[in-house]
Formats: structure tokens, sequence, C-alpha cells
């Protein structure tokens, strides 16, 4: 199981993007039910690391690490963030190697936004899928033909390689990669304490620069609390929308705008997430959980949990269930 992290320190990094990885695994949240983390901070040469403010590096501080490459050996993740507007820079071959040596291992490796241009220099991107901050996917697809760049989702895994697309992506990357190793609820602990959502739905497009109405539509806020009230039953869009005072189309339409999904989609995304709290905190069956979280019956899912998942409700149960059902 995750337990050793090592994050790469390289001159000229981004200190948020560095943070949110030291927020997400440097934390010991077990008090709280949440997982603890042997995280350390490793370059090349101890001492003072560069942190840049500025894609150009004329503004920044130091930072102080202590550690040297040899900890990232023997680490079961090893991440890596950007580097300001040192995307197609050289890196020292150093940084290179442990990264490719993770990999060759077996261990997890994840970079948060323009870090995956050093995973490409790696060439660790070669035969997978990745992602990157939206203005910087052209030129990944560019300099590294091998990977397939997907510019609308918030992150990629590829077989323990994982991109983050923009900065706040990073967190949504590292909260997955907390599920897949430890479960929802334990990635809940993380966010309830960051104040974020434990996943967010809908991919970067959202993001990107577009014409915007002369009148913003209000928050959906209200009508997303009590769809979360109610996921046991039944909610077709005609519903939702008389419950938000709207037509279904301008219903469906602000939905998609605020939240970068469907309401089915989010809908069955929420289910989802409930059916793997029950299944980890409860003993209850399938069944009662199927119907328990909308999905009506234990055939639906369970389609769900593989086509989402890749795993069945019974499987999810042993590995992060807190007893086995009766």
């Amino acid at each position: 199981m995750l337990s050793k992290v090592a994050l790469l320190a390289i001159p000229g990094l981004q200190p948020f993007e560095f943070s949110v990885v030291c927020e997400v695994f440097g934390i010991d949240r077990s008090d709280q039910g949440g997982p603890a983390f042997d995280l350390r901070i490793v370059t090349k040469d101890p001492g003072p690391v560069r942190m840049n403010l500025s894609d150009d590096g004329a503004r920044g501080f130091d930072m102080i690490v202590d550690d040297d490459l040899s900890f990232a050996a023997e680490a079961d993740l090893v991440v890596i963030t950007g580097r300001g507007g040192a995307r197609g820079g050289a890196v020292d071959e150093a940084y290179l190697d442990v990264l490719r040596a993770a990999e060759a291992r077996g261990a997890w490796v994840l970079s948060v936004c323009s870090g995956s241009f050093v995973l490409g220099q790696a060439g660790l991107l070669d035969g997978r899928r990745s992602t990157t901050h939206w203005m910087y996917t052209s030129e990944q697809q560019t300099m590294f033909p091998g990977t397939t760049v997907d510019p609308d989702v918030l992150f990629v895994e590829d077989r323990k390689v994982i991109t983050g697309a923009g900065t706040a992506a990073g967190i949504d990357a590292c909260l997955h990669l907390v599920r897949q190793e430890y479960g929802a609820a334990s990635a809940n602990v993380i966010a309830r304490r960051m104040v974020v959502p434990p996943q967010r739905d809908g991919g970067q497009a959202q993001y990107v620069l577009s014409p915007v109405a002369a009148q913003q539509c209000e928050s959906l806020a209200p009508v997303v609390d009590w769809m979360l009230d109610h996921l046991a039953e039944d909610l077709p869009i005609g519903r939702l929308a008389r419950q938000a005072h709207m037509s279904e189309r301008t219903f469906a339409r602000r939905f998609r705008s605020e939240l970068g999904s469907t309401p089915a989609a989010w809908l069955n995304r929420q289910r989802l997430f409930r059916a793997q709290e029950m299944l980890e905190r409860t003993d209850h069956g399938v069944e009662r959980i199927a119907a328990d979280t909308g999905f009506g019956t234990a055939a639906v899912l369970r389609h769900h949990f593989d086509r989402v998942l890749g795993t069945t409700p019974a499987a999810y149960r042993r590995s992060f269930g807190v007893r086995e059902s009766a």
C-alpha cells in the first residue's frame, strides 16, 4: 500500500503546485480516520532550491531542502510539479533517472500541471494517455508524439502514471490516487480538511476562455444539495428542473455550464460515491446499497462499478471495507 512519497524539488518549481502535494500527502490525518504518509522533499543537491513566482524566474524565493535523491529509490510514489516557463528546458538526468526507476519497479508516478513535460523527457509518456494544463496540451502533443494528450480532463491515469491538468487539478489527481489506494472514505477525510470536493465532475475544458452571456446564471447549489439528499429517488430531469424552477432545457444548459456535466452523469457519479462509502462503512448487502443509492438493483450497481472503477462491489468491500457483509 502507498506509504512513502518522494516529492522532487527541481530548481524553478512553482510553489502552489508544490504545496498541493505537501497538503495532501504531508499531513498526518490518522486521528480522523485518514491516512498518514512518509513524505520527503528530495533534490539532487541539498540546500537552497529556487521556487519561481513568475515564468521568467524574475520573482521567487529559496526553499531549503535537506534530503538528497536516495529516498526516492524506495518511494511508493514519486511526484513532479511544474517549473514555471521551463516546460521544454533540459532537466538534469538525475531526476529523469529517478522517475524512470520508479516506473520500472512499479511505483506510482504523478505529475502536476506542466510537470508532465518532465515525464515526457523521461520517456514515461510514450505509449500512454496523458494530460496537462489546457494552455500547453498542443505543445505537449507536439513535443512528445508518442503520447495521446487528452485536453478535456482533470487528470489521466495510465498504468500507474498519473498526469494532472492545471494547478488545482493536482488536488484532483492526488485525491484520485488516495482513493485508489485507501478508498473513498480516506480521500474524503483529506478533502474535508482541505475544504474541496472529494472529486470534481467535468473536465478542464470548462475553464478555457469562452464568450460569457450578458446575464450570469444563478448558482445551482440549492438544487445540487437537494439532489444529494434524494439520491435514492428517481430523479428525471423534469423533476430536477421543477425543483430549480426552470424549464428542462434551461436547467440542462445551466447544469452543464456550472458543473461541467449532464445531470444524469453527475447523479450517477454521486450515487457511486455514496455506494463506495456504504461498502466501506456498513455491512449492508449489495441489493440494499443499490436501492439506497438510487441504482435500483444490484445488477445496475455492479455495471457502474465495473464501468467506472473496474472492479465489483464485493471486491471493493474486501479491499476497503471495515468489516465483511453478513
